[in-house]
């Protein structure tokens, strides 16, 4: 199967562009960029100028955007057949937020020319990118809200949850979830400060919750980390 094919069936698979005719998605697959990203690579940094948005194949990537305080804020964790960056879909503005690869990620890149050109033939698309942000931004804003009243045990435990969640919807097992992440990643995403993380982290392993590794987690009964949630 070619690249062009490929690229029509991610695009095919999405809610945003489900209903598309082949034809008009061949199009926009034909001028797609694949991109590769190596963990910890930054796709593109909150403020730079963008007009391209990306669906990504294969990995995770993070979003997070710059606090007042100084602090580092996940926004989401995207998974493969996912969009980012449809703000430049709208308009030809800087970048919202950071995003950073935090496995190796394959994606496409589509210019926001080539997917405007398929809103003007197809208006109901514009509806359900705007669908896709506003799911975003509800999401964004109850991460937001738990984590301003969590504790950090809440917090480390929902990004750790919510990561072993992702995981099994893209096929790991019910228990014994590898988890590919660095302590400071999952600080990251729980908005807080690594020490806070470790040691947080290290009463899941004395309570047999998780094994800790280099770089790694593997969360043996995910259904106890919902103990530490509230």
């Amino acid at each position: 199967m070619s690249t062009v094919d490929e690229t029509v069936r991610l695009l095919a698979a999405t809610e945003v562009f489900g209903e598309v005719e082949q034809r008009e998605l061949a199009e926009v697959a034909q001028v797609a960029v694949p991109r590769h990203w190596d963990r910890g690579e930054v796709i593109f940094r909150e403020g730079d100028v963008g007009d391209t948005c990306y669906l990504l194949r294969s990995g995770a990537v993070v979003l997070t955007r710059e606090h007042q305080d100084g602090r580092m804020v996940a926004l989401a964790e995207l998974r493969g057949g996912m969009l980012f960056g449809e703000l430049a879909m709208f308009r030809g503005e800087t970048r919202s937020a950071t995003a950073e690869a935090v496995e190796p990620t394959a994606a496409v890149a589509l210019l926001a020319t080539d997917v405007q050109r398929l809103i003007r033939r197809n208006p109901d698309l514009a509806l359900k990118l705007l669908a896709s942000l506003a799911e975003r931004v509800s999401n964004t804003n109850e991460r937001l809200l738990q984590q301003s009243f969590q504790t950090v045990a809440g917090r480390v435990a929902s990004a750790l949850l919510g990561q072993t969640v992702s995981r099994q919807a893209d096929g790991a097992p019910d228990a014994d979830v590898l988890i590919r992440s660095t302590q400071a990643e999952i600080a990251h995403l729980a908005g807080t400060s690594r020490e806070s993380c470790s040691r947080f982290l290290a009463t899941l392993e004395r309570a047999g919750i998780v094994t800790l590794g280099r770089g790694k987690v593997t969360v043996h009964d995910p259904s106890r980390l919902r103990n530490y949630i509230h």
